[in-house]
């Protein structure tokens, strides 16, 4: 049975769905009327709930979905705007949200678990940047991705390093300076969604695809992880060394041990649980 536990962002508004589905965490967007927007108490209430989550040995992977037609349409600038009435501008604000948004995305590459992008409506901005920082990422045919800042004079900077770190510079750049929104094939072109799928089944299918992880070893996924982000950035070298060490670890590991028994006994393997 699924039980849906709301993470507020208001005492009337429940802004964060949360649902367990065996060892997979679903967190689901609840301000459609507000296109999903990553308002200062979303953006905390996704760190909070990504801190809480690191140390959920139960969870094995997470999908991040959203209701309403709009998956997330980034900052909210009318609530930055508000704040260009204060001594200085708004600089310090703008500068903790950044800071604060910066931060939640990091925390999606450095969790533990495996984190699936669910995408059947508009992700833009910031929106397009939460997809791009997630690991793996499943979209409708429905849905559409943009880093719309510069239609406003705001260059889409932040979006800019989780987008550039997963499609090619070009494309990355095209989005970038035209501000335009690109399909759903698109994005699969481009490397920033994983699989292109039927209207109404992305969730559907994040979840199937975050299942299949869940059976995995969650010792094995976790070094694995780590290891993708912080040698996608070395030398040649120097990534070779590191995963080289990465290698031996997981060899000791008990799942590893485990895992190469069952294969060489043709049996299933039996994972740590705990």
């Amino acid at each position: 049975m699924t039980k849906h536990t709301p993470v507020p962002d208001a005492v009337q508004d429940p802004a964060l769905l949360r649902a367990q589905h065996g060892r997979v965490m679903v967190l689901t967007f609840n301000r459609p009327h507000s296109r999903n927007t990553l308002t200062e108490a979303m953006l905390k209430t996704l760190s909070d709930t990504f801190a809480d989550i690191a140390k959920d040995r139960g969870t094995r992977a997470v999908v991040i979905a959203a209701e309403g037609p709009v998956f997330s349409a980034g900052h909210d600038l009318k609530e930055m705007t508000a704040r260009r009435s204060d001594a200085d501008g708004g600089k310090a604000y703008f500068k903790l949200i950044m800071d604060t948004c910066s931060g939640m995305m990091q925390q999606i590459v450095g969790l533990p678990q495996p984190v699936i992008a669910a995408v059947e409506g508009t992700a833009t901005a910031a929106g397009c940047q939460l997809v791009a920082a997630c690991d793996l990422a499943i979209a409708s045919t429905s849905a559409k991705f943009g880093t719309s800042g510069i239609n406003v004079g705001l260059f889409c900077s932040t979006p800019m390093v989780a987008l550039s770190r997963k499609v090619l510079r070009k494309h990355a750049m095209e989005m970038l300076l035209t501000g335009e929104l690109i399909s759903a094939e698109d994005a699969y072109r481009f490397g920033l969604v994983n699989r292109v799928v039927a209207p109404g089944t992305a969730r559907a299918e994040a979840l199937a695809l975050a299942n299949i992880i869940a059976a995995k070893s969650r010792a094995g996924i976790q070094l694995g992880k780590r290891a993708f982000y912080r040698q996608i950035e070395m030398p040649l070298a120097e990534a070779y060394r590191f995963t080289s060490e990465i290698m031996v670890e997981n060899m000791l590991e008990a799942d590893a041990r485990e895992g190469i028994g069952a294969f060489i006994d043709k049996r299933d393997p039996k994972f740590d649980d705990r």
